[in-house]
């Protein structure tokens, strides 16, 4: 390392054992001649993540279904915690932004596959864009989003999953929209943790 680099011995013994840092210039001159981007100096090494061997089968039957006024949704694979995806069965049956009310968004990303029936994606920067079955779209769950039914599709079923780091998404999915009965969630936003934010609907 000593000839390769040109720090002497002594100073990179120095640094292996934590009674020397290198300046700035000789970072740089190890970066250089180790033919190594400077940043590379600094990364943390991962440990490698242990293989959990989890696995869950995804049947209807055992999905908990939320009904709501614009959807009906099945979660999937409900027993596993901590899921870094969601996956969930949608049937949509509003079919317009009045009827569906304000844009909804929430953490992560998410991908919709459309498996019957055909669809309108409403988004908060993009142009409504319309979907039929076999056809999928892929978003940015922070930006203000709507999926309703196509105007002669009387219902449609998707396929979505949504990921992100936030632990509180399911919770945050789950009532993200007002139950069908008017019903007030047992908790509260505020105490589920949840990252959910509405906004307006575009302008026509």
């Amino acid at each position: 390392m000593s000839e390769r680099s040109g720090i002497p011995v002594s100073t990179l013994s120095k640094v292996e054992n934590d009674r020397l840092t290198l300046t700035y210039d000789k970072l740089a001159q190890l970066s250089q001649k180790l033919h190594i981007p400077i940043s590379e100096l600094f990364a943390e090494t991962e440990s490698p993540e242990a293989v959990t061997a989890r696995r869950s089968i995804g049947r209807v039957d055992d999905a908990v279904r939320v009904t709501t006024p614009n959807y009906d949704y099945y979660y999937l694979c409900t027993e596993l915690r901590r899921k870094r995806m969601i996956p969930v069965l949608t049937r949509i049956r509003a079919k317009s932004l009045d009827e569906f009310g304000d844009l909804v968004s929430h953490s992560g990303e998410e991908y919709i596959h459309v498996l019957e029936g055909e669809i309108v994606v409403h988004t908060e920067f993009y142009d409504p864009v319309t979907l039929k079955a076999g056809e999928a779209i892929y978003i940015d769950s922070m930006m203000g989003h709507a999926y309703v039914a196509a105007e002669e599709c009387d219902e449609a079923l998707v396929l979505g999953v949504c990921s992100s780091p936030d632990e509180a998404l399911m919770n945050s999915l789950m009532h993200i929209h007002e139950p069908a009965n008017g019903e007030t969630p047992r908790l509260g936003a505020e105490e589920l943790g949840m990252r959910v934010r509405t906004l307006r609907r575009p302008a026509a």
